[in-house]
Order: C-alpha cells, then structure tokens, then sequence
C-alpha cells in the first residue's frame, strides 16, 4: 500500500510502510548509511503528516518486516493483545500522539494498554513527538520490576554500578565497587562487563559478586555481562547466578549475529528462574521473579546487515517487544555506544536517548539508558548532561555509573556515581527504597528525606578500604 502528501505543487510518494516510517525518522547518520532517510527536510515533514493521518489499525495489516520470514515479527503479531488495544483502535498516530499528552493517559490507563501495543505503533508516534513530548509522555508511565529490591517506583532513579577493569583484576574491580557503593550507586545491579569473556572467569567474578553482596546483606544483584550460553554453563556448574544478561536486536537475523533466538533466551530464563534466589517480599510474599537484563543500542542491526530495509530506531524499537517477552528486571539503551556511523553527534544521540525511552516504556519495560558516546563522536559532556537531565525528568528507570564518567576496558565516556547524585539532588530523587534504607543503615547517607552522603567513612567498610590501601 502506498502513501502521499503534498506540499504546494509536490507531491511526496512512499511505497510501503517500511518507506514511510523510515523517511519519518528524524535525521540521524545510520538511516543515510543505509540509503533509508528522507533526501531532504520536505520529504520529512510529508512523511510525517502522512504518517500522522495513518490509522494506528494499519500496523495490524502491514508489516516492516515479513512475517514469513522473521520470528521477531512472528512474536509481535501473535502475542498481540486486542482488548488491551481496543481503546485506541480508532485512532490514526497523530490522534494517538494527542491522546497521550491528554490527562485521560495516565499511568494506570498507559499500563494497562501497553499489552495492545505494538513496537510499529510507537515508533511511529515517536517520530511525531518533539523531545518534550517525548519526556512529558514517558515520565507517565511506571514500570516497576523487582529481584531483591523494588526498581521503576515514581521519586527513584537507581544506578548499574560498573566495575569494568581491562584485566578483570579483583583488586581493582574491588576499588570501584567500594568508590561506588560510598556515592549511593547499585541499587539496580552491580554489572561487570568482563574483560576475558569465558566461562571460568565469568564463574570467577560472579562468586566476588556474590560474597560481596552476602557480606554486606545489599539489597541488589549482581550481574556479569557476559553471552548467554556462557551464564547457561556458569548456571550448570553452580554459580551464584542472579541476572541473565544478553544483547538483543529486532529482528531475528540481527539477533542471529548475536548467537540467540528466541528459544535461547527462553532456556536461559527458565534455567535463571529455577536457582530461586531473588528475594521474598513481605508486602506480598512473592519472590522476585525479574531475571533478566537485556541491552539494545540503534544500529545494531544495520552493522549486521539485518535491517530488512528499515530505519534504525524502527529496528530498535522491535527488539523491545523481544525484551518484554521475558519480563526482564532490566533494559539498557546503550544510547551512543556504536558511534558516530549510527548517532553522529549530540543532538542525535540526544533525540535518540528520549525515543528509545519513550517507546520502551510506552511498551511496558523498565527502561534505563547508558548515555554514553564514544570518543570519535561529535558530542561531549555538556551534550550528555543535557541528555541525562531529561532522562531524569522522564522517569528513566536506571542510569550507569562508572568511575570517573570514563569506562576505561570498554573505552567510551558515561555518567559517573556524582552524575547519579547530581540528579538525585536536582530533581529530588532517591535510590530504590530497600537500597536506601540499607545506605542509611550502613552509615553511607545521612539520615532524612533527602539523600546526603555522611562525612564519616563508613565504619563497615573501613577493614576493605584498609585492605585495598595497604595490601
């Protein structure tokens, strides 16, 4: 089915749906990389207006990516759920855009239409949004998961403390834990990117992990981000396993460069569910059920060659409803990590880091965001405090926290522990709540409403600070 619109005496044509939404897409460097973007700002706003008039019903009828051919797409329609969708079936996108920055949307009615949803839908409402809109319409949705702390409640930002080291030296790894556990980080996870990706070392940093948490009774997970078969065999010979990590894309050959289907992820979960270590909430009883932390990034699929023709955030948007399959605790955007081929500077980065929150949420996952960028982009700090503020504002559920705001085995620049206290102070945030108490408990904060650091060093962790110091 093709679409039109005219502006003066041109008339803009787009073949498909998949051609719509791609010259839709606000400009960004991977969608000219892939030959997919508007050849100019008036093919743009055609694109846009026609999408706008497009029945959000049509994205039942039609598909980016084929049916036949693709099992991600295959999830998406048969998971779909109509009642849940019902209240919004009569609108077009840009109706639907309206209707979401209306009162009548709030967070109970956005919980329960997320199921109704498809990633098309939001993608294409996105596209339509103004970075306002897209903070406005996110900070309404409340996304709440939990393992053996509560994470996505309204009034808390929580943190991924990231001990990354380029030779995973416990001593070091150690040193940025403590660094961040003193500024009131890893109240979301304690997640180790490992330098040398096996599965010993990977049993090996997951039993620290694990000991660390057990001495110091912390309300958090660990998490060692490492390929999934690898945590499968970490799981099948004992290890404290609390969060099953994996990359995942939209489509199913993107996720084929990743080694994963589908049925993998469903093994993993199943294999993670079964060690029962999350915590028994009292407020209910229930054990913590949320194992798994996903992280996506825009591009991935095109640097696999596996984008079926369709813009980056598209494609990005798709592999969210691969996440909300598996009731993941966690989900990252790793906003500017793949470079500037992708995001090509900070404006771009910026756009991308508030969609990929917006539609993530809107779908009912606990989004968090890497706001990172790596060192050949054109962007800096300054663009990335203004990315994290908004963020913060929208209600991301998480952000990084590494030493010093420079991850220096992954080498690329992200939010440090101070950025996370920054941000609380701003917008008057505080930690997880479990987290919380547990600081003021440990001596970390000061007690009171308002998260403050003691000036004493805590005397818990004064025998490992000495430890560290003097080895």
């Amino acid at each position: 089915m093709a679409f039109q619109h005219s502006i003066g005496a041109q008339t803009y044509r787009f073949d498909d749906l998949r051609t719509l939404m791609a010259r839709a897409t606000p400009l960004r460097s991977g969608d000219q990389l892939a030959g997919v973007a508007a050849a100019s700002s008036q093919e743009r706003v055609a694109a846009q207006m026609a999408l706008a008039d497009l029945a959000l019903s049509h994205f039942l009828q039609e598909a980016v990516v084929p049916y036949e051919d693709d099992e991600v797409t295959r999830l998406i329609v048969d998971t779909h759920d109509a009642s849940a969708f019902a209240p919004v079936a009569h609108l077009t996108v840009g109706d639907f855009r309206n209707w979401l920055l209306g009162d009548g949307a709030d967070a109970a009615t956005l919980t329960a239409l997320a199921p109704g949803l498809t990633p098309e839908m939001v993608a294409a409402v996105s596209k339509l949004c103004r970075v306002q809109d897209l903070a406005l319409i996110a900070r309404k949705c409340h996304v709440v998961t939990r393992f053996r702390g509560t994470l996505g409640l309204p009034g808390r930002l929580s943190t991924r403390l990231q001990p990354n080291h380029p030779t995973d030296d416990l001593a070091g790894i150690a040193a940025s834990l403590l660094d961040g556990l003193l500024h009131g980080s890893g109240d979301a996870v304690i997640g180790i990117n490992p330098a040398t990706d096996n599965v010993p070392q990977v049993v090996r940093l997951l039993a620290m992990l694990d000991e660390l948490i057990k001495r110091y009774d912390m309300p958090t997970q660990s998490c060692v981000l490492t390929h999934v078969t690898n945590t499968l065999q970490a799981i099948e010979q004992g290890a404290a396993v609390d969060l099953v990590f994996q990359s995942i894309a939209g489509t199913e050959a993107a996720n084929h460069s990743f080694g994963i289907d589908l049925a993998l992820l469903a093994e993993a979960r199943a294999a993670a569910l079964s060690l029962q270590r999350g915590a028994l909430f009292a407020d209910g009883g229930e054990r913590g059920r949320h194992v798994m932390y996903f992280e996506t990034g825009q591009g991935s699929a095109l640097s696999a060659g596996a984008h079926h023709g369709c813009d980056q955030q598209t494609i990005e948007t798709r592999a969210y409803a691969v996440a909300r399959h598996f009731k993941p605790l966690l989900v990252n955007t790793v906003v500017g990590f793949i470079g500037p081929e992708y995001l090509y500077n900070g404006k771009q980065i910026l756009r991308a880091g508030l969609e990929d929150h917006f539609c993530g949420k809107l779908l009912g996952l606990p989004m968090g965001c890497d706001v990172c960028f790596t060192n050949h982009a054109e962007a800096d700090a300054d663009d990335m405090d203004a990315l994290l503020a908004l963020l913060c504002a929208a209600g991301v559920n998480f952000i990084m926290g590494v030493p010093g705001a420079d991850d220096i085995m992954l080498n690329y620049q992200s939010t440090s522990f101070h950025d996370a206290l920054a941000m609380r102070q701003l917008l008057g945030l505080q930690a997880a709540p479990e987290f919380a108490a547990w600081l003021q408990r440990m001596g970390v904060t000061e007690p009171g409403a308002s998260l403050r650091l003691a000036h004493a060093l805590p005397a818990a962790f004064a025998p490992a600070i000495a430890r560290l110091t003097h080895p």
